[in-house]
């Protein structure tokens, strides 16, 4: 079906049947419904190129990927991916991904936009006084923030996991149960996320009169690699901490791997809470002592990201609020029980 066929099909025009399908006000609705209806049953597909010359738009979400020889790939930015793809193929968007070094990704976003490629886009892996919100302020495209950037007003449109309240309240937990020797793998340090999660867990730590010493908190990539080998820095510290907080749950599955190797048993001898990303492939329940968690969907938040620049394209300024801030779920396993000593 053709669109051809489907104007002779329904008696209209191929321009009212292309406004009907890109959703231009001057076509009432009850023609609209009957277009959606007759080109669901056949199976009718505008072709891009046409669509794209007829509304001036790409039908592309964007995101410049940061790349650089020392970074490895990342399970948790794929998860995210994968949440923003089902969304965008829910509504027939193509998912541009521009790869750019870091101190390039200024050039890449304006570029992106500038060609035409996208109709909007998100920023992620947002730093502290980021300058590409700035930028993206200044752009003609709509866009959101994955997370936030301390030392900003946040006057932008973001989604963001509560991290301070997520590790305050894990620290709470670990306090409640008599720890007093803390520890925290942490994500790298010049990102927004890692700052806050590191802010929420020393508020409770000092709210309960504890200190977090300044060698008792690494900052590293979120791998198995690294979690397995700042795990076993930690564990040589005196006195050695009884209650450890994790950034992710690949970094706690090189931590477990320490902690069995140090012949510790999980939830007797040290506690561990991580922070679970709901990823499809490393369940936290699965693990041999199952973790306490906080846990936000990653896939969900990709979702929601795409959801909402679509509802912007579609009818700007009546879509979604502009900022959400999501509470994480505290999820309590076999990893944690009272301290021991």
């Amino acid at each position: 079906m053709n669109l051809k066929q489907l104007s002779e099909l329904l008696g209209l025009s191929q321009t009212t049947i292309s406004r009907a399908l890109n959703g231009y006000p001057e076509v009432g609705e009850e023609t609209r419904q009957r277009v959606l209806k007759a080109a669901q049953e056949t199976g009718y597909r505008p072709n891009r190129a046409a669509r794209r010359l007829a509304t001036g738009k790409a039908g592309s979400l964007g995101l410049v990927m940061p790349i650089a020889p020392q970074q490895s790939s990342d399970i948790h930015f794929a998860e995210f991916q994968s949440g923003l793809a089902e969304e965008c193929l829910k509504h027939e968007f193509h998912f541009v991904i521009i790869p750019a070094h870091p101190d390039a990704e200024d050039q890449a976003i304006r570029g992106l936009v500038s060609g035409g490629a996208v109709d909007a886009y998100y920023l992620a892996y947002m730093r502290e006084k980021d300058p590409r919100i700035a930028m993206a302020k200044s752009l003609p495209v709509p866009f959101i923030v994955h997370g936030r950037s301390l030392g900003l007003e946040t006057d932008y449109p973001f989604l963001d996991v509560d991290n301070e309240d997520a590790f305050r309240a894990s620290a709470e937990l670990l306090i409640g149960l008599g720890h007093r020797h803390f520890a925290f793998l942490n994500g790298p340090e010049h990102l927004d996320f890692a700052q806050r999660r590191k802010m929420g867990m020393q508020q409770a730590l000092e709210k309960a009169g504890l200190a977090l010493p300044p060698h008792a908190v690494t900052h590293s990539l979120m791998s198995d690699e690294w979690g397995y080998r700042n795990a076993r820095i930690v564990l040589q510290m005196s006195p050695r901490p009884t209650a450890l907080l994790v950034a992710s749950t690949v970094l706690a599955l090189g931590a477990v791997r320490a902690i069995e190797e140090a012949g510790l048993t999980l939830g007797r001898d040290i506690s561990l809470v991580a922070h679970d990303d709901d990823l499809q492939l490393l369940k936290p329940e699965n693990f041999t002592v199952p973790l306490t968690t906080t846990m936000s969907s990653l896939r969900a938040a990709g979702q929601r990201v795409a959801e909402r620049l679509i509802a912007e394209l579609e009818e700007p300024g009546k879509g979604p609020p502009l900022q959400e801030l999501w509470k994480a779920d505290l999820v309590i396993r076999a990893s944690t029980g009272p301290c021991a000593g």
